[in-house]
């Protein structure tokens, strides 16, 4: 049985949780590897280094989003899929566990699964701009 009363204070705690992780991912990218060094990584991978700049972007700007409240139920179908491309791309040939070498899959696997509950929960309480999904507002 749901808690109506509790659950959007629920859902206000892993929408701030993610957003404050994303912010600290995008910082590792910004700061830490920097913007040319992640695009030289997404390069390794295969990818166009207009592809990099986007995922520093969404990242920074989603989990801002994921913070405020800001169509965070819209921001978690994107950022899910920000991390099956880390999970595919990068961490899956390196095992379960993500203390393995280069990070295993776990940690970006259970933060989608968060991001997927996020999207089926709602935006939570005080959600500045809540999504308008399924055509009727929710919170």
């Amino acid at each position: 049985m749901i808690d109506n009363k509790t659950a959007p204070y629920g859902v206000l705690i892993l929408r701030l949780a993610m957003g404050i992780m994303f912010l600290a991912h995008a910082a590792l990218k910004i700061f830490v590897f920097t913007p040319a060094g992640t695009v030289k990584f997404f390069g390794m991978l295969g990818l166009p280094a207009s592809v990099a700049y986007f995922i520093i972007i969404l990242e920074v700007v989603g989990g801002v989003a994921l913070i405020l409240g800001v169509y965070a139920r819209w921001f978690a179908i994107p950022l899910a899929g920000d991390l099956i491309g880390a999970i595919v791309l990068v961490h899956f040939h390196n095992g379960w566990l993500f203390t393995n070498k280069g990070g295993g899959w776990e940690y970006p696997a259970f933060w989608a699964v968060a991001l997927i509950a996020l999207l089926l929960l709602g935006d939570g309480a005080w959600a500045l701009a809540p999504s308008n999904f399924g055509g009727k507002r929710r919170s």
